[in-house]
């Protein structure tokens, strides 16, 4: 995102918490001895996955990290709704860590610490801001990290898992070339997706509940990528649900039907599909083999301020640095120029946004900046909260963004192996995976089916059944 024009994600401060927990001691009756300090509520047992506990904080946490990360105002009855939906995340999650661990990945820091930036990045939000506000409000930076380090992890998983297979080759290639020629003049959609698995299809009432109520979230301002980062269980949640520009034969029907009629921006309401529900949002339409746009690429100077700016008081820091701006904006020539000035500065924000950018897919002030900017000229100052850019085009050109690369094609068909070793080795952990869950713990995730319950078992003791698919498994319909 070019930091301009920038908007930063509003994260606003949680509702007080509960009381603290009073850790009353008493004398037993005839003795002296003191009974032992009662657990705190935060840190009650839910249940075990596989012998691992799962405990009221654990799910607090992350229901503080979603509310935090959306910017919106989670009500206390909006958090009870999303409750069960949390549990069963954790639940996979818990099951996916064991694996990781089991097969001795580790995740480095550094891969860690790169997610979280773009994170940041994708959302217009300066370095290090959602470490803060994470600190800001009370919810622990583990509790991010978690989610993260098992996103990271499951992929490593996956790459072992399809090393043995093989590498795309070239007649694979060319096998998907041929076939996009003869599907040009088809639509094609930039789209993104959440998927909600279903526990059991014969009793999904409440996954469906809980997807109405992300869509409510959604539509009211909540960021698609942090959401599908949260609670998306398919493979595309890394990256913000993007599935990038699929055909139709590459969706499930339900969903091609709604994004026929879908204008771009736009969330679907919930979708049944094999295996649970999916939120679909269209990024873009275009026909197969054509589409022609202009790609820019650019590099920026940021002159930051050393206080928020407020325009009706501006401080004499602020009028400074405009000035400084101003003088740069009519000396600066070309690229090299302003990554010079923009290293001096200190780089706060990175001398080039963002590669080759498509000019039409900006924000309509940007695109208006850099299509009237000749190349190697500098902006006018552009003027945010945080300080002042400067803009300059390196190159300028028409792009038909339609025609797919032979790297790209093979990135894609190597998405779909990935995706396809997921649902497998997930099945596979999945109904080798005992969970216990409190038994008076409405959340549980879990539930016993004629099926597969065991008389003999202990109460809340259950083999965990989950979907054998996702939005785009159609090898799975018997269970849609």
């Amino acid at each position: 995102m070019l930091l301009g024009f920038a908007t930063c994600l509003a994260l606003p401060a949680l509702a007080a918490q509960a009381a603290p927990a009073h850790h009353a001691q008493r004398a037993h009756p005839g003795h002296g001895s003191v009974a032992p300090a009662a657990i705190p509520p935060e840190d009650a047992i839910l249940g075990t996955i596989n012998g691992q506990v799962l405990t009221e904080r654990d799910v607090d946490n992350r229901g503080k990290l979603f509310a935090l990360s959306t910017g919106l105002n989670i009500s206390p009855d909006l958090m009870q709704r999303l409750r069960p939906q949390i549990i069963r995340q954790l639940v996979d999650e818990r099951i996916k860590t064991q694996e990781i661990l089991k097969r001795h990945i580790n995740v480095e820091p550094q891969q860690i610490a790169q997610a979280i930036n773009n994170i940041e990045a994708r959302n217009g939000m300066p370095k290090n801001a959602l470490r803060d506000r994470l600190a800001q409000d009370g919810v622990s930076l583990t509790t991010l990290i978690d989610q993260i380090r098992v996103q990271i992890g499951w992929m490593q998983v996956l790459r072992e898992e399809i090393s043995g297979r093989g590498r795309i080759t070239a007649r694979e290639i060319a096998q998907r070339e041929e076939a996009l020629r003869a599907e040009e003049g088809r639509p094609q959609y930039n789209v993104s997706e959440i998927f909600i698995p279903v526990a059991d299809p014969r009793h999904s009432e409440a996954e469906l509940e809980f997807t109405k109520t992300i869509i409510t979230q959604l539509r009211n301002g909540a960021p698609f990528p942090i959401v599908a980062a949260q609670f998306s269980q398919a493979q595309t949640a890394l990256d913000g649900g993007t599935m990038g520009w699929v055909q139709e034969d590459s969706l499930d029907p339900p969903v091609v039907d709604i994004v026929r009629q879908m204008p771009i921006g736009a969330i679907s309401n919930p979708v049944k599909v094999a295996g649970g529900y999916v939120i679909v949002t269209v990024n873009g339409k275009r026909t197969i083999g054509h589409q022609n746009v202009t790609m820019v690429s650019v590099r920026q100077a940021f002159f930051p301020f050393s206080s928020p700016l407020n325009p009706q008081a501006p401080t004499d820091q602020q009028k400074l640095t405009l000035q400084k701006a101003t003088a740069a904006a009519q000396s600066i020539h070309g690229c090299d120029a302003m990554e010079a000035l923009n290293h001096s500065l200190g780089e706060k924000h990175p001398s080039d946004p963002g590669g080759q950018l498509v000019l039409e897919r900006l924000n309509p002030q940007m695109r208006q900046v850099l299509s009237e900017l000749p190349i190697g000229q500098s902006s006018r100052p552009l003027v945010s909260a945080d300080g002042i850019a400067l803009l300059v085009v390196c190159t300028k050109g028409q792009k038909n963004i339609a025609q797919q690369s032979p790297s790209e094609i093979a990135d894609s068909l190597m998405n779909e192996r990935v995706e396809q070793a997921s649902r497998q080795l997930e099945r596979d952990l999945e109904r080798r995976s005992v969970i216990e869950m409190r038994k008076d713990d409405k959340a549980a995730p879990v539930k016993t089916t004629a099926d597969d319950s065991d008389e003999d078992a202990p109460a809340g003791k259950t083999v965990n059944k989950k979907p054998q698919g996702k939005s785009h498994d159609k090898a799975a319909s018997d269970q849609g």
